[in-house]
């Protein structure tokens, strides 16, 4: 069984006095305020301006974990804070691949985004177009300005669709067995299609660069092979071979990019008779035909009769355009603290930033206290700082590690996927109230 996303980093946190580890912001002039849509074309005229302690952009599970964790802590009064998202729904995302599997309907892992805001902090149901740290503002798509104290930026990553030539038009055409896990839209696609195979060549993708949970991947595909072998369709056992054969192509050279899990699961492939097509990038797709780049500027075209296919992501463009971003267009920040490198009221966790830790839900719950933490911290001078110490390189952090060892496959890591995750996420996380391996998080305890 793969394991839960995990947290890849560490963390232990100690308290001590300021130190040049952490910056504190210069004077700055008032906050202010406005909303728009997440885009890169330039801002119309500006209309009006508005002000904030803080604003949060994105209101995904770094978003809203970081202010809510802010409210809770008694610090920030109606208005005080300020989420910025121009997303009508707020979607529960580990959770796509159990739809994927028939387990979930994916009506369940939705929520209205402004229903899980708090009525305490203003929400700006709009996107972003310029970041302007030298005047403390943020210009949305309308024109309007936000101006803050300190800013989260936290929009998450997009996925990139066109990155593989012929996958649009693809995903959109109901009757090809070509579907992926990485869309509201798509993600029960994969189930019908996998209902529909019952021979041939399935081959499951994993690209390069950054993606949003990279177990994700391979959960599509080891819940498609239990699904077949329960259906007698998978069977690479039998005398005259399976009717059904699974490659995973993936463009990293190892199963998993943390080697505690990649050796348990590439010894999993092995088992269960699964080719593993290593340093193979897809990057078209012509009728049912792949193909892959491969090290030394070569191709391989192979044919399939079921494509599950995980695009590229990367960087929003206003985030990537930004004087926030690093040369990879991530925001750049300390490791350590979260605090952007050159502006001391600048923070950021979650996909969007750039600390080398797996892009998770469960990453984020290590992430945001400390971030909130901080924030406290050099808003309130002088109070004692955390610093997180995250092993960085590939070290887990597991929720239950004190309790199992969580590179060794059990059935109630299933349950815990399925039934705990899901609620826990919407009941607490969202809410600032679930910090992964700390447990529940108490009101007014940062």
């Amino acid at each position: 069984m793969l394991p839960r996303c995990t947290t890849l980093g560490r963390l232990r946190a100690r308290s001590t006095a300021p130190t040049t580890n952490l910056r504190l912001p210069q004077p700055i002039a008032p906050p202010s305020s406005a909303v728009a849509h997440y885009s890169s074309a330039p801002p119309p005229v500006a209309v009006a301006s508005s002000k904030h302690r803080v604003v949060v952009v994105g209101a995904g599970a770094a978003g809203l974990s970081v202010s809510h964790q802010l409210l809770r802590s008694g610090k920030y009064v109606q208005d005080d804070i300020a989420v910025v998202d121009p997303a009508t729904w707020h979607h529960y995302q580990p959770g796509w691949t159990l739809v994927a599997a028939g387990l979930k309907r994916k009506d369940e892992l939705k929520m209205a985004t402004k229903d899980i805001v708090d009525a305490k902090l203003k929400f700006y149901n709009q996107g972003v177009s310029v970041f302007t740290p030298k005047d403390n503002s943020v210009t949305l798509t309308t024109g309007d300005k936000v101006q803050y104290e300190h800013l989260v930026v936290c929009p998450g990553i997009r996925i990139n669709y066109d990155s593989i030539k012929g996958l649009p038009e693809a995903l959109a055409d109901p009757e090809s067995l070509i579907s992926t896990t990485y869309s509201y839209e798509t993600c029960d696609k994969v189930f019908r299609n996998i209902k529909r195979m019952d021979k041939g060549n399935a081959i499951f993708t994993q690209p390069t660069g950054i993606i949003k949970c990279a177990g994700a991947p391979q959960k599509a595909m080891w819940l498609a092979l239990d699904y077949w072998r329960r259906a007698g369709l998978y069977q690479p056992d039998a005398p005259l071979g399976s009717g059904i054969k699974i490659s995973f192509a993936t463009g990293l050279p190892v199963m998993f990019g943390v080697p505690r899990y990649s050796q348990v699961l590439d010894r999993l492939r092995q088992e269960r008779r699964v080719s593993g097509l290593f340093e193979h990038d897809l990057v078209a797709i012509d009728g049912n035909e792949a193909t892959f780049a491969l090290p030394g500027d070569k191709r391989s075209k192979l044919k399939f009769d079921f494509l599950h296919v995980v695009p590229k992501m990367g960087p929003h463009s206003f985030v990537a355009n930004s004087p926030l971003a690093d040369a990879t267009g991530l925001v750049d920040v300390d490791r350590g603290t979260m605090q952007h490198r050159k502006y001391n009221n600048v923070w950021s966790i979650g996909d969007a930033s750039n600390l080398p830790t797996s892009k998770t839900a469960a990453a984020i719950t290590a992430q945001a206290p400390v971030l909130v933490s901080n924030l406290l911290g050099v808003s309130e001078a002088g109070r004692p700082l955390l610093l997180a110490e995250f092993k960085y390189g590939g070290e887990v952090k597991e929720t239950f590690g004190r309790l199992v060892d969580q590179s060794v496959p059990a059935r109630g890591f299933y349950y815990l996927k399925r039934d705990f995750f899901p609620w826990v996420y919407k009941r607490f996380m969202v809410k600032g109230a679930w910090g992964g391996p700390r447990g529940f998080i108490r009101q007014g305890r940062n």
